[in-house]
């Protein structure tokens, strides 16, 4: 073999050796970019889902809510538009406590204020106190003012706010919270059964007991 030859052939395996580590490193490079966009992928997923579950929470839940209209002026959307009041007198299921919010002349009370919370007894709430009990209270017009108004707190309050909560009412008595996600209680003995309903002026959570002020 030529001087020649063997020259150019070592020539070649330098070049070979010098070219096979950029490559395998360049391999590597790219194989940490595809794990590296990978992860970013995965991280990406919990934070999309969890914004999703707290948009959630911004719309009214509860089981009761399939009972609500679901187009006109009883609706969501509906109740949306008006003020507290009015909003409550086109629900079906509040027909009771609407009576009882005229008797006591709190239309244009509750009406004219901003940004409250109610706590609206369904009929089936005021249908849990002896008949002869309530039409007393119906017809004491302080004594139903008493207990309407211990029904509003002065905020609005947002689901998260209810977790372990202690409010301020109109009543100038407290009222208390608690619970999570979509399962809330008032003073421990009243379930919201649809929350969150929004209005024109203030927030409301349908409850399934009247609530009853200290004396």
């Amino acid at each position: 073999m030529s001087t020649t030859i063997r020259v150019r052939r070592a020539a070649v395996a330098l070049t070979a050796a010098a070219v096979l580590p950029l490559a395998l490193a360049a391999c590597s490079s790219d194989s940490k970019d595809s794990a590296s966009s990978s992860e970013t992928a995965k991280s990406d997923t919990p934070a999309a889902t969890a914004s999703g579950d707290a948009a959630s929470m911004d719309k009214p839940f509860g089981t009761a809510c399939a009972s609500v209209p679901k187009d006109g002026a009883g609706s969501f959307d509906g109740m949306a538009k008006d003020p507290v009041a009015t909003a409550a007198s086109n629900n079906p299921a509040l027909s009771t406590l609407v009576t009882a919010v005229k008797k006591a002349g709190l239309v244009d009370t509750l009406n004219s204020a901003q940004n409250i919370t109610v706590f609206a007894p369904t009929n089936d709430a005021f249908a849990k106190i002896p008949k002869a009990d309530l039409d007393k209270v119906l017809a004491d017009k302080d004594q139903l003012t008493k207990i309407l108004t211990y029904h509003v707190v002065g905020q609005k309050l947002a689901p998260q706010q209810l977790e372990n909560g202690s409010f301020d009412t109109l009543e100038k008595s407290k009222l208390t919270t608690s619970g999570s996600g979509t399962s809330y209680k008032v003073n421990d003995t009243s379930n919201v059964v649809c929350g969150n309903v929004p209005t024109a002026n203030a927030t409301v959570y349908i409850v399934d007991t009247v609530l009853m002020p200290k004396s």
